[in-house]
């Protein structure tokens, strides 16, 4: 009876879990389907006043068809970024792990430390060393900060300590394989579901990434989708018809992160077994 009745209240909470999880994605979808009158006079759950495919125009031709070049942006921010800073996570990770130096967990700990700072409290002194080099209001004002992942780099530690045995580097050593040989034959191919966890880490922040681009960026041709829906949403207080190309930005805007995590999660599930010495 008691085993019964525990297994009924552990489906119960996560029933209550999984419908506040995707009510707000299910309010959004039927949202993007109505029109401003719809949206206003709370009919987002009726049937009519269905606007789905004029949304969907309106959102690429509004201002003229800037919601693309933000798109494209975003695009190149999130994949180009999080894949460049997987393998500088991963390979500082495996530095740390494999190799002995005098001051090497003191080094750690700095990079410990850095995970607990707060993006935004970063905001300011990369904006003034932006300044500086003359960045500011460019692309590489916003893309160089999300190549370097504290977080990354104790997660490619993790990754190297369970999935790279010592035992098959000795080996590979031993056959006289050097150390980038060996790091780019032998270990990247373990770390493999370590660079896609890491990869998918930093393509959510990236992607979701508001506040940097906000105090870099005043070039509206170089927003991510985040800034430029924020500044669509401004609009939207004294010009309503932006309501809809919002909530229909909004929409796309969370398709590229689904199906990254659709198409890389057999990848991911893979690092249950990686590593093991038989």
């Amino acid at each position: 009876m008691k085993p019964l009745l525990g297994r009924t209240t552990v489906n119960i909470v996560v029933g209550i879990a999984v419908l506040y999880t995707l009510l707000p994605v299910l309010w959004l979808v039927l949202a993007a389907t109505k029109n401003t009158d719809a949206l206003f006079n709370s009919d987002v759950l009726s049937i009519k006043d269905f606007s789905l495919f004029d949304n969907l125009s309106n959102v690429f031709t509004i201002d003229n068809g800037i919601y693309g070049r933000w798109y494209v942006n975003s695009l190149i921010y999130a994949v180009l970024g999080a894949a460049i800073a997987a393998m500088i996570s991963v390979a500082c990770g495996y530095a740390f792990d494999k190799y002995q130096s005098r001051h090497k967990e003191k080094l750690f700990g700095l990079v410990l430390a850095a995970v607990m700072v707060p993006q935004t409290v970063l905001a300011l002194p990369l904006y003034l060393m932006a300044s500086g080099t003359g960045l500011v209001n460019t692309f590489w004002a916003v893309f160089i900060p999300l190549l370097f992942n504290p977080f990354g780099v104790y997660l490619g530690r993790v990754f190297s300590q369970g999935y790279v045995p010592n035992e098959v580097l000795e080996a590979a050593r031993m056959d006289g394989a050097g150390e980038l040989r060996m790091y780019a034959r032998v270990s990247l191919r373990m770390l493999g579901p370590g660079l896609v966890t890491i990869f998918l880490f930093q393509l959510t922040a990236i992607w979701n990434n508001f506040f940097l681009p906000m105090v870099m960026l005043s070039d509206q041709k170089l927003y991510p989708v985040s800034l430029g829906l924020f500044q669509w949403t401004s609009q939207a207080t004294v010009s309503p018809e932006y309501y809809p190309v919002v909530i229909m930005g909004s929409l796309l805007a969370i398709l590229p992160l689904i199906l990254a995590f659709a198409l890389l999660q057999r990848f991911w599930k893979s690092g249950l077994t990686a590593g093991a010495v038989k």
